[in-house]
């Protein structure tokens, strides 16, 4: 029988867990053995005793991990924490290759098979396996209702007996998952929002939400479709026309949330100082990319930091500060991933070499690095 380990994540701030009472129960459909570290849920609010019902073993993690096939993360764990697993077992979690190259070659070494659920391509079968996407989007809506609470005005318009107050002005910059997320949450608050990204793509998804679009227009570079429907970075020519639109854009916003991320590589700038200068005192802008060097200038990771009277805000784990609900999504994805592969007659998932997905998101086998990305 199959075993499957789910561990508590022991990363600074990490309040997700990988696997739901819900996603539990399917596993042990399946016939799999589940066995969940104590306390592993408390901080996403699902107790013991939740897993217990539906067949967990709880255990400390040292007993979890000893045979097990299959070790579910968030976040990587440490390979000194994986003595005692199966030889060859999986980890399935985001382990962030490019940030952790090094505990990916002790994957490696100790001969464990890791796979990066951060990989999995955007293809059509694997949207319900995207840990990006899941956990995007309700870093989207985080970011809004943040903003919101440090602003120190309401979003929407509201005419009263005392007068009308005006609806606020949200601007989001990189219009993905989060992006998307982010203006229909701020439109739903009752903010006017306009919205801005690279790739011309994204105008009509825009303007379906309601938001006006703001792009910089005859200027060669706005197809910045990458692989995996990911921006890639622009012509200089480009970044100079869109770097003069948001300018003039931006100092008639009350709010900002930027959300632009290149994978496997610092985010790009997107507002200076002298664009921030530029804005009204008591303004706000989340940035969502300041755990990867930041979207924007001064902004630094679980602070507050205030420039030219405009609050710049930015989580290192944005997702977990929504940990219940980002982790029931979180656990689907990995569930939703195990349970393609399932083999019924082997008792657990096989997954073929020549498959795309395997092919994107595995790192190590057979005590190698065998991923492409890595090794290119």
């Amino acid at each position: 029988m199959t075993k499957i380990a789910v561990l508590k994540e022991v990363a600074p701030g990490e309040t997700r867990v990988a696997a739901s009472p819900e996603t539990v129960k399917k596993f042990i459909g399946l016939g799999a053995n589940v066995s969940v570290e104590s306390g592993a849920g408390i901080s996403a609010s699902i107790s013991d005793a939740e897993y217990t019902a539906v067949g967990a073993t709880i255990g400390a993690a040292a007993a979890v991990v000893k045979d097990a096939d299959i070790i579910l993360g968030v976040q990587g764990p440490d390979p000194k924490a994986l003595k005692g697993a199966s030889k060859g077992a999986w980890i399935v979690a985001g382990l962030d290759p490019f940030g952790q190259r090094k505990r990916i070659d002790d994957y490696a070494a100790a001969g464990v098979e890791a796979l990066a659920m951060e990989f999995m391509p955007r293809i059509t079968r694997a949207q319900s396996m995207d840990i990006l996407s899941s956990q995007s989007n309700l870093a989207g809506y985080k970011a809004v209702i943040d903003s919101a609470a440090a602003y120190g005005r309401a979003f929407p318009m509201m005419m009263t007996a005392a007068g009308t107050i005006s609806a606020a002005k949200a601007f989001i910059m990189g219009v993905g998952v989060a992006g998307l997320q982010a203006i229909a949450t701020a439109r739903r608050l009752g903010a006017v929002v306009s919205a801005t990204d690279v790739r011309s793509a994204t105008k009509e998804q825009i303007e379906s939400l309601g938001a006006k679009p703001i792009f910089v227009e005859n200027v060669a570079g706005i197809e910045g479709e990458g692989a995996g429907g990911y921006a890639t970075e622009m012509s200089e020519e480009y970044q100079k026309a869109q770097a003069e639109l948001v300018s003039s854009h931006i100092a008639k916003q009350d709010i900002v949330i930027t959300t632009a991320l290149i994978p496997g590589r610092a985010a790009p700038r997107l507002i200076s100082d002298a664009q921030i200068a530029s804005m009204k005192p008591g303004s706000v802008i989340f940035d969502l990319a300041v755990a990867q060097g930041g979207n924007v200038e001064g902004s630094k990771a679980d602070e507050v930091v205030v420039k030219h009277g405009v609050k710049i805000i930015g989580y290192s784990n944005t997702p977990a500060h929504l940990a219940a609900d980002a982790s029931a999504l979180f656990a689907r994805n990995l569930f939703n991933f195990l349970s393609a592969f399932w083999d019924k007659e082997a008792g657990k998932p096989v997954l073929p070499d020549e498959d795309e997905i395997t092919a994107a998101i595995r790192l190590t086998k057979d005590g190698k690095v065998v991923n492409e990305r890595l090794l290119g």
